[in-house]
């Protein structure tokens, strides 16, 4: 890997009594990216969050954190795990005054994650979504180098979501790497260059979105055109593509990518629309499942 890693793991171990929560854990995660980690319950997500944090240690393995051993590089590593820790009867800006002392920081950060409104307002009154984004404000306080984040978007309506990505894009792009976990797929599509998938404390798959694309098999895809009868008859002389579901009301077809691209190209060329393409299930949800599904079945 040319990019500097800000995060690597090599046979990273964790038991609480007799769970193993980790189990030989390897990961690679790029400086300057925006890493998704996704899982599902009890696969082992809080707890690597937490070991990045240096909240707990690891029972065996290494773990090095932007270059030097985990534990080592505390002042620019921030985040939360869970929800963030804040103080109910306190303001927005007390919180972080409570954190770091008041600095030029503080306002510029309420700015930032879009709370300045309700700066001296008291949390005890703010919905999930403005929880998050306070505790998106205290992790960037210090303005990390590495930027650990559990469900950063958790109860933010489409506003706030759009938000919270645009800042985070925006750190990612002047060299901040940040590392989120969330059971939004969406989410990890939309904002992630590469993805580590978690299953009962084992890594099932780690690399970048594209990959796990090719590698998944195939996926069903909805199909809208500006003649379905016509279409489903191109779609049965199509090779590689069959119908899903033939008693739907709107044509599925199930196909690689290679044979939906060679579908398309027949549609057109018997002056047929494509009115709309697109999977039923995101091939990050479908490898997701496939992924973890086969994990559980060993």
């Amino acid at each position: 890997m040319d990019t500097p890693l800000a995060v690597r793991a090599r046979g990273i171990t964790k038991c609480f009594g007799d769970v193993v929560a980790l189990d030989g854990v390897d990961l690679d995660v790029a400086s300057g990216r925006i890493h998704g980690l996704v899982g599902p319950n009890g696969a082992g997500k809080t707890t690597l969050l937490g070991l990045l944090l240096s909240l707990a240690v690891a029972d065996e393995g290494q773990l090095e954190i932007l270059g030097a051993p985990a534990g080592q590089a505390l002042s620019a590593v921030s985040g939360f795990v869970d929800s963030p820790g804040l103080y109910p009867s306190l303001t927005a800006r007390q919180n972080l005054t409570a954190l770091r002392g008041h600095t030029p920081r503080t306002d510029a950060v309420l700015e930032e994650v879009g709370l300045s409104d309700v700066a001296d307002d008291r949390v005890r009154g703010f919905s999930l979504g403005m929880r998050q984004r306070l505790g998106l404000a205290a992790a960037l306080l210090t303005e990390p180098r590495l930027l650990v984040l559990d469900e950063p978007a958790n109860g933010l309506d489409p506003a706030g979501k759009k938000h919270v990505h645009g800042v985070l894009e925006r750190l990612a792009d002047e060299g901040t790497t940040v590392v989120l976990s969330s059971h939004r797929m969406d989410d990890l599509e939309a904002l992630c260059s590469e993805v580590t998938i978690l299953a009962t404390g084992r890594v099932v798959f780690s690399g970048p979105l594209g990959k796990l694309s090719a590698e998944n098999a195939e996926l069903d895809y909805r199909l809208r055109t500006s003649d379905p009868a016509a279409a489903r008859q191109v779609v049965a002389d199509a090779p590689g593509v069959r119908v899903a579901d033939p008693a739907a009301d709107v044509l599925v077809v199930r196909a690689q990518e290679p044979a939906l691209d060679d579908l398309v190209l027949r549609l057109a060329k018997d002056g047929i629309a494509v009115r709309e393409l697109a999977p039923v299930v995101s091939p990050l949800e479908a490898a997701f499942l496939a992924l973890t599904q086969q994990e559980s079945a060993r």
